[in-house]
């Protein structure tokens, strides 16, 4: 079918619905209305809120409110505020040229008009996809009404001869040009005081003074914006007068649980490599996304600050490095992640964490540690909860003593692991081992290990890898080791 291309065939077509006043947030909620009623999923790809932000926000588009997504960072506010562009229609037809896709049948700029009045029905008109109606801005003290709303330009007052003062001379900015569409401010906090006084102006009284010239903008616009709730006290705050004005105030949070925080992991971190998918055991995934639930809930971490989801799908992103490079060493064909892995992704853990004063003194390094090896111990419980691993201990007891490298092929580290009494039995018993397969049996054992170390059963160290518990005479040092280069 062939689209209009002027404004009296545009007229004569389907899209003359579109022609009516029908604003933007009704635009948003009627399509909203359709999906609910098709049962399809509002937002596909967001893990965790269905049962607390997702209905906030229907609820908010069915009110036909701007609102604000308020929370910590990593909690796909961004994300969510992307996918609000779905609700748009797919094309909408404006005035061709037009800066700020003005309506061609309600054009409320004055070039617009004019155009219209010349050429009436033989006006030209283009059609504006969904994703070009979505303007994003993050907010930085810099920004000012200029970027925002406009500023007035003295060469096209010259070029056109016209006053300072005449709406022609006017270089829009970001606003105006999502006018019949969806703008989204991110980090809102961050904004200065007087830019915040404009946008509340648009917001409700439709004008705005640029270089004190009043100027009417009676602009249709969805306004989205997120902020971080530390912002309020660290760099900023939201004005109450913008406050009052935006219509709801939703807040976003961390998965719930466990289970939730992998599915997004699994989502989100890029595991192919060369075209191939890295064997990542479910129970690797779990020890990962356990690492940040327990940072989230210790007292050295800052937890006014946040640790984002993001966390977890940088230490699996680094796993499945630390695996391919092994295997490329070792000359395996698969590429295979074990709880050694984790260690060498310090530097995905290190630089998302902000530490409280006692954090600071222990160090980042050593905190980290801390947290893969109280997660390792949540996970080693959560699958051997009831099996007995005694004779695991006993071996370490009566002077036995393990030690592989993180590069160590996986038969190696296998023939290593059989030495120890009980082990393979029990990695058998757990059912999360397939025998037939050394590089999955070798990552039981190690989360085997890893769990009784947690729970001091044994011992572990730079020296002499893990031994018994009660040989380690030095307390604690345990704590300080280095696991970036060795399986301990």
């Amino acid at each position: 079918m062939q689209m209009p291309r002027t404004i009296g065939e545009l007229k004569q077509s389907r899209f003359n619905d579109q022609l009516s006043n029908r604003s933007v947030k009704d635009e948003v909620r009627s399509n909203l209305i359709a999906k609910l009623r098709r049962g399809e999923k509002i937002f596909p790809g967001i893990v965790g809120y269905e049962d607390t932000v997702i209905p906030q926000i229907v609820n908010a588009i069915l009110s036909r409110h701007n609102f604000i997504l308020l929370g910590l960072r990593g909690q796909a506010k961004s994300r969510i505020l992307r996918e609000i562009v779905t609700l748009l229609d797919p094309l909408l037809p404006a005035v061709e040229g037009c800066e700020i896709n003005d309506n061609p049948v309600a054009p409320i700029c004055k070039a617009c008009r004019i155009k219209i009045e010349e050429m009436g029905d033989h006006t030209p008109v283009s059609f504006i996809s969904r994703d070009s109606r979505y303007v994003e801005k993050l907010a930085t003290p810099d920004v000012t009404i200029a970027d925002l709303i406009g500023d007035l330009d003295p060469i096209k007052a010259a070029r056109g001869g016209h006053l300072l003062s005449d709406e022609l001379t006017i270089h829009y900015g970001l606003l105006p040009r999502a006018n019949r569409g969806v703008m989204a401010i991110n980090e809102l906090p961050d904004l200065a005081g007087k830019v915040q006084v404009g946008l509340f102006n648009i917001m409700q009284e439709g004008d705005v003074q640029i270089k004190g010239y009043p100027v009417r903008l009676p602009l249709d616009v969805m306004l989205l914006f997120s902020a971080n709730p530390e912002d309020y006290t660290a760099r900023g705050k939201i004005i109450t007068p913008l406050k009052d004005r935006i219509g709801s105030e939703i807040t976003t949070h961390y998965p719930a649980t466990v289970e939730e925080g992998m599915e997004i992991t699994q989502q989100e971190a890029w595991t192919l490599r060369d075209g191939r998918d890295a064997m990542i055991p479910d129970f690797l995934f779990r020890a990962v996304e356990q690492i940040a639930f327990e940072a989230r809930a210790d007292a050295r971490v800052d937890r006014r600050s946040g640790v984002s989801q993001r966390l977890s799908i940088s230490i699996i992103e680094n796993v499945v490095s630390n695996a391919e490079r092994r295997s490329l060493i070792a000359g395996e064909k698969e590429v295979s992640a074990r709880i050694c892995d984790i260690y060498a992704a310090l530097p995905a853990i290190t630089g998302k964490l902000e530490l409280e004063y006692e954090g600071e003194q222990r160090g980042a390094a050593n905190i980290a540690r801390d947290l893969i090896r109280a997660a390792a111990g949540k996970t080693f419980e959560f699958y051997f909860d009831n099996i007995d691993c005694s004779e695991i201990i006993s071996w370490f007891d009566d002077g036995g003593t393990l030690r592989v490298s993180d590069t160590d092929s996986a038969e190696l580290c296998l023939k290593s692991f059989r030495r120890v009494a009980g082990l393979i039995n029990a990695a058998a018993e757990s059912g999360l081992a397939d025998l037939s397969r050394p590089a999955i049996a070798v990552a039981v054992c190690e989360l085997i290990l890893e769990g009784l170390h947690a729970q001091k059963k044994i011992s572990r160290s730079d020296e002499r890898g893990y031994a018994a518990a009660k040989a380690d005479t030095r307390g604690q040092q345990y704590e300080s080791f280095s696991r970036s280069r060795r399986i301990n």
